[in-house]
């Protein structure tokens, strides 16, 4: 690897650093969950987050696929406007395909 290539991985993104275990906000600044995972389709597009609602140490958890275009990035924060925790549980739970 180049110096060059060594500088731009060293200021890229890293989803682990900037968005995995972050929580997600409504509108009104309520936290409604957390972002658990990226999904990255074969085109390799990121086009869902996983948010994880409820649940206490990982009990009760509800994960579910949001489609990155609704989910805001503002002052530092990750909105997704018009959500509740309620709201949130009512969607189909997300589970990983098994292989």
């Amino acid at each position: 690897m180049t110096v060059e290539e060594l500088r731009a991985v060293a200021i890229g993104w890293s989803a682990k650093r900037q968005i995995l275990g972050k929580p997600v906000y409504n509108e009104k600044n309520v936290r409604v969950g957390r972002i658990d995972d990226i999904i990255v389709t074969p085109e390799r597009a990121v086009s869902y987050v996983i948010v994880g609602a409820g649940g206490f140490v990982g009990l009760g958890r509800h994960d579910v696929a949001i489609p990155i275009n609704q989910l805001q990035e503002q002052d530092g924060k990750y909105v997704l406007s018009g959500a509740t925790k309620e709201a949130i549980k009512a969607l189909p739970k997300f589970e990983y395909a098994k292989k």
